[in-house]
This record gives structure tokens, sequence and C-alpha cells, in this order.
């Protein structure tokens, strides 16, 4: 170049990626102008018309409950089921998603009482539709709100119509699956103990129940032997119990009819002991040790052995008798009497346990009732009528010292003391629960077979994960029968009549129809502001018939869903397009016993057959150290916070690289890998897009005409494709989140690109080379958009919207899964990619060694020789190993490798030695070469570049 010519500046010539789609997210500005275009756009109305006809996939919504803002719990689960619903509409199916939501209930209802106490006035002064309306509304100011909150989290559905279990369709429905029960006989009044709220003043469902550390009196009493096997004359069976109060409700005691017992006379005691020298006692054997250290007994003698089961028969005394409590109190064989804790006899009150009661049952024993509402005794309980077992708010009373007082007055108490144990709470109020036996509404799970065909049911569902099937089974197999009668004002009520005289219920489905009709007009309100007779008709007395004013459980009303939004005969909605059987209910695992739990009972008791096709369960969200999250500790990861500093995108992408099956974890530190990792995925859409510019189908070429390389990314996205696809199956998408990030970062950015960086930026743009890596680029971007849409919904937006080409559908959500040609699949092509991969990564180390060293800088200065065995030279076979491993030249060497050589041990056959490259740096392409310096009119060019300038079609791509 002469002097007085100045040096061409190549930088315009240079294919450098250009794209409007930015590096930074920006989410949380960004999210909710793309949430009012898909509203402006009626994207959910174009997908249900483009689905019209195809296959459905119906995941049932599990109502959240309407009385807050969302948590995370609620965040993991709504993304979750969108990311699922997402993929099987990207599938080619029809998913139509009704959310809805729970609404009635005591929380809802102790809210409102809430409000009357802080105001100083009576609930009950209030008329009960009054009451009921300020529920409703309460209700329907917080499906508002959370309505807001989903669609913020990009949740896809129907919004515009989501189904409430207060609405008077579903609420008529509710009324008439009440109905079904009644007329097949299964509905029945009894009176069984039920876990009892004294704060709630009702009756309370296993889910409604949570435990914690509780400190409880603990005592060991005498019941003397009245009758019972030679040599027992004159002793006393021993019970424990950790509930001192239920004793003037024992009517039998328990034994374990393979324990062995012992009878113990008492020789010695210890300060402070109850017993005294010729006591007879007869506790478990095994127990004998931990039994007298309890009672500070020092010294005895064994007079009696024996197993339960020779106590069969006996009869003893109540420790309270000649004081109103005069009757027999028998042993019975018991299978959950253990020699874990207490003597290894089990008082047997059957008013106040399920075991009690199941055991009275079976042997025709009396069920007192002893415990009223309030939980204080009833009057006509001898020696303690008055007194509390647990006060208005949940505080303990005066029942347990008044038993342990008189028992200690009469000689009947061996010991007591205090035990910390896990004891049933009310979720609502914290307050710890009672047992007590009470009138209640029952569904039979014996009648027409309902436990055994609920048990078939659950055999042909699919549980993911499948443990969830084991747990479900035993719950099915061994609850009692389903107590559905709550005594609140909130809720559908229980529309049943009960003749006064026969104490039966009225069973007429012209009854039934009446009240249905009523309450579709004017929702379950009408039970409460009409007359009997409008029920009733002209066949019946009102003044015969009591007319029920419990309401029916909350999980009952959630657990007819399936009749109300699924079936069409009795849709809420015919806007809803759904299926029954769903395919699939997906909720967090403690709906074992709660809405999987009762679905599959309401559905059985009146179709026989479960609502569902499978059941898909999560964990719980945790924080960072694995902790529940809780106010107190200051570790509540709030969604909507989450959402304002980083997007819902972020959130989204937590919840698949999270293994849903188990507890989570989530906290900012987790929350900035999620972060990271979208950076990685946003940054190959972007790099894709920039080196998209321009992209024209005219460019394209078949695999056939391609490089190897560029056919080894066709044959990885075939097998990306099956990955994506099982996953989809599977709900395995922590997976598939794997497998597509490692992609990005591994196979395309460290390895595809870095390699193809030099073709696109610097050949010539009608090159076969550089038109088959924009073909790829296309295929990749065409699949990446479609697989990650689910997850990152609003991203894969972002960037389908923000592609050069304009031809294709105008939302990436409308459309389908890529179909991928089966001649992309090359699994001989790709095994011996694999080990081209293994010879370039012992070369790049070499290469980070020599730079570490000062040796060369960038890759482009240096000249490897690489030494390879005659098996290695053939995997090298047809391919330029200094483009694959972005060096200016590569020279291959058969012979031995010298001394000092870097290897790697794992690559055997490959040596490298690093030298700096002959010839001058192109300014073009940077690569430095011995032909820069002989184009005449290029002379800082290498060969290639110089005819790519010449070819006037730079920068036309």
């Amino acid at each position: 170049m002469s002097a007085d010519k100045p040096t061409p500046d190549y930088k315009a010539t240079v294919f450098l990626p250009k794209t409007d789609f930015p590096m930074r997210g920006d989410l949380p500005k960004k999210e909710p102008a793309i949430l009012d275009a898909w509203v402006k756009e009626d994207l959910y109305g174009k997908l249900r018309k483009a689905s019209k006809g195809k296959e459905k996939f119906v995941l049932h919504d599990g109502p959240p409950y309407a009385n807050g803002n969302i948590h995370i719990g609620h965040a993991l689960n709504k993304i979750l089921k969108d990311v699922i619903n997402r993929s099987q509409q990207m599938l080619g199916k029809d998913a139509h998603y009704v959310p809805g939501w729970d609404c009635h209930g005591l929380p809802i209802e102790w809210m409102i009482e809430e409000q009357y106490r802080k105001a100083g006035k009576n609930k009950d002064e209030v008329e009960i539709n009054e009451f009921r309306r300020q529920c409703r509304d309460f209700a329907a100011k917080w499906i508002d709100v959370q309505r807001e909150e989903f669609k913020r989290l990009g949740v896809a559905g129907d919004w515009d119509h989501p189904y409430t279990t207060m609405a008077y369709p579903a609420e008529a429905q509710i009324a008439r699956e009440i109905g079904k029960f009644l007329m097949n006989g299964c509905l029945f009044r009894g009176s069984k103990p039920v876990m009892w709220s004294v704060v709630e003043k009702t009756a309370l469902a296993e889910a409604e129940v949570e435990y914690h550390d509780h400190v409880s009196n603990t005592i060991w009493v005498k019941f003397p032997i009245q009758k019972g096997p030679e040599g027992l004359k004159g002793a006393a069976i021993v019970i424990w119990t950790t509930t001192p109060w239920t004793i003037p409700g024992n009517r039998a005691i328990a034994f374990g009819k393979d324990i062995d017992y012992v009878g113990l006379e008492v020789t010695a005691v210890g300060e402070g002991a109850h017993v005294k020298a010729g006591d007879k006692l007869v506790v478990a054997k095994d127990l004998k040790a931990a039994f007298e250290e309890k009672a500070a007994i020092t010294g005895s003698t064994e007079f009696w052995s024996g197993q339960g089961a020779a106590l069969a028969g006996s009869v003893t005394r109540h420790p309270f008798h000649g004081s109103g409590y005069d009757f027999e109190v028998r042993p019975y064989a018991g299978d959950f009497v253990s020699t874990e804790a207490g003597t290894g006899f089990v008082h047997i009150a059957p008013g106040h346990g399920a075991d009690d009661y199941e055991l009275g049952l079976a042997n025709g024993i009396e069920v007192p009732q002893t415990v009223g509402a309030d939980g204080a005794y009833y009057d006509h309980v001898p020696l303690f009528a008055g007194k509390r077992v647990m006060n208005q708010y949940g505080k303990k009373g005066d029942a347990d010292d008044s038993v342990i007082a008189a028992l200690t007055e009469r000689g009947m108490l061996v010991a007591s003391g205090k035990i910390t144990h896990s004891y049933p709470h009310s979720w609502r109020s914290k307050a710890p629960i009672i047992f007590r036996n009470t009138p209640q509404w029952f569904i039979s799970m014996e009648k027409n077979d309902l436990r055994k065909t609920a048990l078939a049911e659950i055999d042909k569902t699919r549980f993911v994960p499948a443990a969830g099937k084991t747990r479900l089974y035993s719950m099915i197999e061994n609850r009692p029968d389903w107590c559905i009668s709550r005594q609140r004002a909130w809720g559908v009520p229980i529309a049943v009549f009960v003749n006064k005289k026969t104490q039966e219920p009225l069973r007429d489905q012209k009854v039934v129809d009446r009240i249905v009709e009523a309450f579709m007009k004017e929702g379950a309100d009408a039970w409460y502001s009409s007359d009997a007779s409008r029920f009733l008709g002209n066949d019946y007395n009102p003044d015969d018939y009591e007319q029920i004013k419990d309401i029916v459980d909350v999980w009952f009303d959630s657990g007819s869903t399936h009749a109300f939004v699924l079936e069409e005969a009795t849709r809420a909605d015919p806007s809803w397009d759904m299926t029954s059987p769903a395919d699939l209910y997906l909720e967090g695992s403690d709906q074992h016993r709660g809405w999987f739990h009762s679905s599959l009972l309401e559905s059985v008791g009146t179709r026989g057959k479960a609502p569902y096709k499978g059941v898909l369960t999560h964990g719980f969200t945790l924080d960072e150290q694995g902790r529940k999250m809780s106010k107190s500790l200051g570790n509540v990861i709030a969604p909507q916070k989450v959402m304002e500093q980083y997007g819902a995108d972020i959130l989204r992408l937590w919840v698949v690289s999270t293994d849903y099956a188990d507890d989570q974890r989530i906290g900012n530190e987790i929350l900035k890998h999620s972060a990271e990792a979208y950076r990685r995925l946003r940054n190959t859409f972007r790099y894709i897009l920039g080196a998209l510019d321009g992209w024209s189908e005219a460019e394209r070429i078949s695999p056939a005409e391609m490089p190897e390389l560029d056919r080894w990314a066709l044959h990885r996205l075939s097998e990306l494709d099956k990955v994506v696809r099982a996953g989809i199956d599977g709900y395995e998408f922590h997976d598939l989140f794997i497998e597509l990030h490692n992609f990005c970062a591994v196979d395309l950015s460290a390895f595809y690109f870095d390699i193809r960086k030099d073709a696109l930026y610097c050949d010539r743009p009608d090159s076969v080379r550089r038109r088959a890596t924009r073909t790829v680029l296309y295929e990749v971007f065409s699949c990446l958009t479609a697989w990650l849409a689910p997850i990152l919904c609003f991203t894969a937006e972002e960037a389908w919207r923000a592609r050069p080409w304009k031809e294709g559908e105008d939302s990436v959500h409308l459309r389908v899964m890529p179909t991928l040609p089966t001649n992309w699949a090359d699994a001989a092509l790709a095994e011996k990619w694999d080990k081209v991969r293994d010879i370039r990564r012992v070369v790049t180390g070499a290469l980070e060694l020599a730079r570490a060293e000062k040796k060369i800088g960038a890759s482009l200065q240096a000249k490897p020789k690489v030494y390879l065995s005659a098996e290695r030279q053939a995997q090298l076979k047809g391919l330029d190993l200094a483009e694959i491993a972005i060096t200016s030249h590569i020279a291959l060497l058969s012979e031995p490798a010298p001394a000092g050589a870097f290897t790697q041990n794992d690559v055997a056959g490959v040596a490298v030695v690093v030298e700096l490259a002959s010839g001058e740096k192109c300014d073009r392409c940077w690569q430095v070469l011995p032909e820069v310096g002989e184009h005449k009119a290029h002379p800082t060019l290498c060969h290639r570049c110089a005819d790519a300038v010449d070819s006037g079609k730079v920068g036309a791509a």
C-alpha cells in the first residue's frame, strides 16, 4: 500500500450481528405491556378458535381460597399448571383452562366475624343472609385481586369466565350432589366423635387440621378388676392417657392380645408415690421398668403373667365407681395397642377418639355425650358438670385438674406428669382441638361399596410422582365415614329434611329438584329465606319435618367442581369446553387428604368413577435454608416482590429449574442463579436474531449440502425434540429445562456459535458454509422459541416478534411444536463428533495454558502442532481442525509427541504443542496467515476475505 493511500477500513464489510432485541430483559416493564397486547389481540380467544375440534387436554384447576394475596406456593402451583397447559396446547391439543376459586367456609366467615368482634357486635344478631352477603362480597373482592396477580404471572386461561363455588349454578349443583348421596342411601345422620374446634364451634375435616407441639397432662389410672383370670383378684389394670378430661367418657379398656403382661405387687415406694405397698397392678411386661420409675415404685414382685388374650371376658370398675359411674368397664382386644409408651392398656372413651369409637362400635358399647360444643361438660355428667376442657379462646380449662383431683381423692391415681407431643390444632385459629361425640351428617364409606370402588379407581389413575398412589390409597383404605356437616353459616346448606318422629331423612327426588331449582335462581340463600313449604310442596306437612341448617364441608364443595365445570349437562358456564374425567388434577402433596381425596369420593359416590385420569403433586416452598416461610422469621418471599425486581419469567424459570416433586427452596441467591440462567437463554435468542439479520428463505440449503458440523447441530435438535416431547408427556420439566439450558450454554454458545462465528462474519453471503450456518440458526430459533414458550412465555413472545422475517403466526403461542424431519437424526455422525469435541478440548486446553503463560494473546495467533494416534487421525477425516479449534492453522502429526506436550488424561491419543502462527494478521478476519499480502488490491486481507470484499455482496445479507 503506497504511503499516500490510507489503509482501508474493512469493518463495514464484516457481517456483524444486528437486532433490535435488547440484551437487557427489563422484564418488570416489558411483561405488563405484553400482557396488554395479548388482551387487545384476544390471544386466548384465537387459541380457542384455532384449537376447535382438536384432541382435548383438560387440566382441572384446584380452587385456591379467596381470602388474601397470593403467596409463593400459589405462584409455583399456577405456573406449573400454565407450563403444562401451554406445552399441551403447543403439541397441537385443545388445552382450555378454566381457573376457579373456593369461596365458602370458615376462613372467610372468621374474617367477617372478626370485623364484628372489633366493632363490639354479635354476629348472631345479624340476619343470616345479610351475614352471608358480606361473606360473598369479601370473597368477590379477593377473587378480583388474585385474578390480576395470577394473570401477572403469565398464566393463560379463561379469566373472564372463571368458576367459583359461590356462583348460583355451582351452589345448585353442590346441592344436587348432596341430593344424590341422599337418594342413594349413602348420606346419614349419626353420632360420632369428630375433630371439634371449641374456638370456631364447628367440626373440622382432617385437611383443616395441622399438628404442633403441645404440652398435655399425663395420668396413670387404676381400673380395679372385678372379674378376671385366676390370680388377679384384688389387682387393678393401669391405663395411661394424655387426655385426663376423657376419663368421665370411659366405657372400656383396650389391650393387645399378643402383648405380654405382668401383675406387680408393690413392696416399696419412693417419695411422692400415690401407690402403696400391697397394691397389685397389671401392666405390659416391656413397659414395667419405665412404669415403676414414673410411679415411684422402688420394689415389687411379679405375681402373675400372661398374654393379653387371657384378659378377654374380664370386668373392671370405673375409677369413679359409686359417684354416678356404676357400670362395668370391660377390656377388649385392640389392634392399635402398642408397647411404645404408657402401660400397654388404652382407656377407651368412644365419644372422644376414632379408634375408641370403632372398638366401641364393634363391641356394642355406649357412646356417651359428655362434652358440649363450648368445650364444657354437659350438666348430666356426674362430678364434673360445667367444668371446661377448653375455653372459647382455645386456652386450657379446669377439666383436667378436676379429674386428676377426683382420681387422687379416690385413690385411683397411680402417677401424673406432663408430655410435649404433636397434637392437632385448627389451621385457622391455631388453637388445639378436641374429639367429641356430636350428631353430624356422614357419607358412608361402605354403603354402595364407596371405599372398594374408590380404591379400584385409584388403581386406574396415573400418579406423578408414583408414590402419590400409595399415599392416597392408604388414606381411603383406612378412613372412617366422611363427616360432611359444619355448624356454620357461610356455605351451601345440607339441604335435607328430617322426619321429626322417625328421625329419618326425607328421600324424595321431587323435593331435591325443587331445592336445586331455587338455588339456581337465588343461590343457596334461598334455603334460609324461604318457607319449608316451598321445597316440600303439597305432599308433606312442614310441621312434621326438621329443616337442616348445617352447611356442607367445603371439601365437598371443591370435591364437586368436576360436576359443574367439566360435565356438559351440568356445566355452570356454557362457554367452557371441557370433558370429564379430567386428564389431570395438579396440587400440592397435602391435597392427598384434601381435594384429590374429596373429589374422588364425591365422584365415585355419585358416578362410580374418578373425576381424573391423572394426579400430579408438588412439594412445599421453603427458604434457602430449608425452613418453612413465616413472617416471624422474616423469610417470606412474595411473588409480587420477585416480579417487581426480576419479572415473572424469572419466577417461571425457577419453577421449572426445581424438582417440583420434592419441597423447593427459594431466596435471593437462588433467584440470582435463575436470573443468570435466564440471561444465558436470552443472550442465545439475541445472538441468533442478530446473526439472522436479513434472512431470506432463498438462503436455505438442505442438510445433504451442509458441512458435518451443521448437520451435527440439526442432529442435536432432533435429539432435543425427543427430550422435549418426553418431558411434556411425563410432566418432567426439571430435566427438560436442564437439557435446553445446557444446549444453549454448551452446545451452542461454547461450541457451535464459537466455531461458526468466523463463517457468519467473514464468509461471502452465498458461501455454502455461511448459508448452512444461517439455515441451522433459523431452525434452532424456530425450535427454541417453541420449546421455551411454555416456560418463558414473555421472553419467547418478545423474541418471536423481534424476528427479522414476518412469515408465520403473529404470536409464538399460536404455534405448535415444530415437526422435525427424520433425516436430521444421525447417530453415527453424533458419535464421531463426540470424539472430535474431545480432540478439540485438548487443543483448547493447550491454547488456554499458552495464553495464561503469555505465549499468545488470541487463539488465532497460534499454530498448534497436534500429535494424533492413527485412530484419532481417522476421526478427523474430512475436517479442518484449525476451524474447529479456532486457530489460524494446525499441523496434524502422526509421530510420537515430544516430552512436555500438553495432554489430558481422559483423552488418549492426543498431544499438543502450541507455536505461533506464521504470516500476517488479516485486517478483516484476524487470522494470521502467510497468504496475507499476496492480494494486490487488498494486501492486508487473506484470500477468502479479499474474495468476499470483491464479490460486491458484503453487507447485503
